[in-house]
C-alpha cells in the first residue's frame, strides 16, 4: 500500500460524508483515514467487545479490521456502506480467532457460557462538570459495563449492536447470519437479565457503555496509520 499523506479536514456541518472519506483514503489522504477511524471507533469497539471477553482483545480486533480494510480498499465495491463492510471484516476476524482458540469446539453463540471474569476498565471522559458528577457518572458506567459483560456472549453482542449502536433488528440478523426471530429473542433475554441487576434509575444510560473516545480513539488512529505508512 502506498504511504498515506496528510491533508486538511473539515468539521461541523460541512464535514465530509463517509463516501468522501473513503475516496480520500483511496487517494492516500491521511486525514481522511484518521477521520474514518475516529467515526467508526465507538461502533467497532462495542461490537468487538460484544464478541470477546476483554477490552484488550477487542482493541486488537478493531486494529486488525482497520488494517485489513485499508490494505484492501480496492475490494470495497460500495454495494453496502463502508461501515457495514468493515463491521463484517471485524466480525469475521473475531469468529476466526475464536475458532482458532477452540479448534475442537464449533462456534455457537446460543450455547456459549457467560464469561467467568470480566475485565472492566474505567475510561475517563472529558468535560467541565463538577467532580462529584464526573465520579457518579464513572461509577454508573462501570456498573453498566459490568452488568453487560456478565451477559452470555450471544446476548451481549445483540444487545450492544442494538442498544449502543442503534442497529435495526433486521440489520443485526443480516450481519450475524441469524433470523429476525432469533435476534428478537436474544434481545428480549438480554433485557430481562439486565433488569434483574439494574435499578430503574439507570434507564437510558447504555449509550455510555464501553466508550472508545478521547486519547484511546486517537491512539488507535496513530497505530493504524503508522502500520500503513512505510515512508514519508
Amino acid at each position: 500500500m502506498q504511504p498515506i499523506r496528510s491533508a486538511a479536514s473539515k468539521t461541523g456541518p460541512d464535514a465530509p460524508t463517509e463516501e468522501a472519506l473513503v475516496a480520500g483514503a483511496r487517494s492516500h489522504d491521511e486525514q481522511a483515514a484518521r477521520e474514518l477511524i475516529r467515526r467508526l471507533n465507538p461502533r467497532l469497539f462495542r461490537i468487538a467487545r460484544g464478541m470477546v471477553d476483554s477490552d484488550a482483545e477487542a482493541e486488537d480486533l478493531v486494529q486488525e479490521a482497520y488494517l485489513a480494510a485499508f490494505a484492501h480498499l480496492d475490494r470495497f465495491q460500495g454495494t453496502a456502506s463502508f461501515s457495514t463492510w468493515i463491521t463484517r471484516i471485524l466480525m469475521n476476524a473475531a469468529l476466526m480467532r475464536r475458532r482458532a482458540a477452540r479448534p475442537h469446539e464449533p462456534y455457537d453463540t446460543v450455547s456459549e457460557e457467560p464469561m467467568s471474569e470480566a475485565r472492566i476498565i474505567d475510561f475517563p471522559r472529558a468535560g467541565q462538570e463538577p467532580a462529584e458528577i464526573t465520579l457518579a457518572r464513572r461509577e454508573v458506567r462501570s456498573f453498566l459495563e459490568y452488568a453487560v459483560s456478565e451477559l452470555p456472549a450471544d446476548l451481549r453482542l445483540v444487545f450492544l449492536m442494538h442498544e449502543t449502536e442503534g442497529m435495526r433488528i433486521k440489520a443485526i440478523a443480516r450481519d450475524l447470519g441469524l433470523n429476525v426471530v432469533t435476534v428478537r429473542t436474544r434481545l428480549f433475554r438480554a433485557r430481562r437479565q439486565l433488569r434483574r441487576t439494574l435499578d430503574a434509575r439507570m434507564k437510558g444510560g447504555f449509550e455510555a457503555v464501553f466508550p472508545f473516545d478521547g486519547a484511546r480513539c486517537r491512539h488507535m488512529a496513530d497505530r493504524v496509520i503508522a502500520r500503513l505508512t512505510f515512508s514519508r
